[in-house]
């Protein structure tokens, strides 16, 4: 099936806006985050923020009837793969994982509080599904949320949270009742400045980036705060993780084509021992593998959205994304600072940040091995 020519226009406006507005960025940025310092200025989100939304790229998923454009799985590929490209940490608002978990299952006061801000990009998200000891396994979560009269009270620990500290309202995940691995999970919209809900500590990761660590100390929230239906988060949940995979899929094949031009016009222009580097088996064999392997992940991560989009289970699909776009963009860039030698390995490069960010999806979102258990787990219980 050929790609409609809305997608293709999405992505190249994408496209221009990346190779303009937040390329030319990087070597500033590559400097501050050399130093400590905050990736972007004030005025320099600004100015991305009012230039992506004069184009017209927010809200490119969202409900129509809020904003949005609600564009399909596919489209939104080209428009991940192409901000993959780019080390500079900017997204066009909203957040697409929460929103879907929202629009499938918010109420309709829900949708007007925090959706449509959220769309606007007034508003700021996170979602709390990690705890300690049940990171890559939320069905083994241990927060506790019980009903008091009109109110809800929670009480348990979630880590490795990002954007906890700014967010406007949190998404946490929590269990109801007695119930055992997905049974009793439920979701809840907690605002912040809600007595009772603590961002503890702040985590530094890989890549300038900042996970946090929160704890829910009898935190009372109203009796509207479930999102869906008590007892039933797993299945929204998976809907935004599986969002947030394919996303992630597309990222690291952006990110991937950038390391093969990269090693490619340095393999062309560098000589060594009086031959061009791009004559050595060893470089060709890489090239030709990142080519392989990207035309794979492109095509996988195509047959997953066009399911998605039809209401098709793609979550055995998405395991296999998980493991093969990130594991992909993580040997390329590898490769890439190999083929670049001394100037690979300073942090003058945009080699540096993304092989970090391509480490980090080895692990977010579920690590490659648990990925690869379920994968196995599917096709051996398919051959009974």
């Amino acid at each position: 099936m050929s790609i409609d020519e809305q997608s293709v226009m999405i992505r190249e406006l994408v496209a221009k806006f990346v190779t303009r507005e937040m390329l030319p960025l990087e070597q500033k940025v590559l400097a501050r985050q050399a130093r400590g310092e905050p990736a972007l200025t004030l005025e320099e989100v600004g100015h991305l923020r009012v230039t992506s939304r004069e184009l017209g790229l927010w809200g490119l998923d969202a409900p129509v009837e809020l904003g949005g454009m609600d564009l399909p799985a596919v489209t939104m590929l080209g428009v991940a793969e192409e901000m993959g490209r780019t080390s500079v940490p900017f997204r066009f608002p909203p957040d697409s994982p929460n929103l879907r978990m929202m629009q499938a299952v918010g109420t309709e006061a829900q949708k007007a509080k925090y959706m449509r801000p959220y769309i606007e990009g007034t508003m700021t998200s996170a979602i709390a599904i990690s705890e300690p000891g049940a990171g890559g396994d939320p069905a083994g979560i241990r927060t506790r949320a019980h009903r008091e009269g009109d109110q809800w009270v929670i009480n348990g620990r979630k880590i490795w949270i990002s954007n906890a500290e700014k967010a406007d309202f949190v998404i946490v995940m929590a269990r109801v009742g007695e119930g055992k691995r997905q049974e009793g999970i439920t979701a809840f919209i907690v605002e912040k400045g809600t007595l009772g809900f603590i961002v503890e500590r702040e985590i530094p990761m890989l890549g300038e980036l900042s996970t946090y660590e929160i704890v829910f100390e009898d935190c009372r929230l109203p009796g509207d705060a479930v999102l869906g239906e008590v007892g039933h988060g797993y299945a929204p949940m998976q809907l935004r993780l599986a969002t947030r995979r394919l996303e992630m899929g597309a990222s690291a094949v952006g990110a991937t084509q950038r390391a093969l031009e990269m090693m490619t016009e340095h393999a062309r222009g560098r000589v060594t021992f009086g031959v061009p580097l791009s004559e050595r088996q060893a470089i060709q064999w890489w090239v030709a593998d990142t080519a392989v392997k990207l035309h794979a992940a492109r095509l996988m991560l195509r047959d997953a959205a066009e399911k998605s989009d039809r209401g098709e289970d793609i979550r055995h699909e998405i395991s296999m994304i998980k493991v093969f776009a990130t594991e992909m963009a993580y040997e390329a860039l590898d490769q890439a600072m190999q083929t670049l030698g001394a100037l690979g390995m300073t942090k003058e490069t945009v080699l540096y940040p993304l092989w970090q960010r391509a480490r980090l999806m080895r692990i977010y979102e579920g690590p490659s091995e648990v990925h690869r258990q379920t994968i196995a787990r599917r096709v051996l219980g398919r051959s009974r």
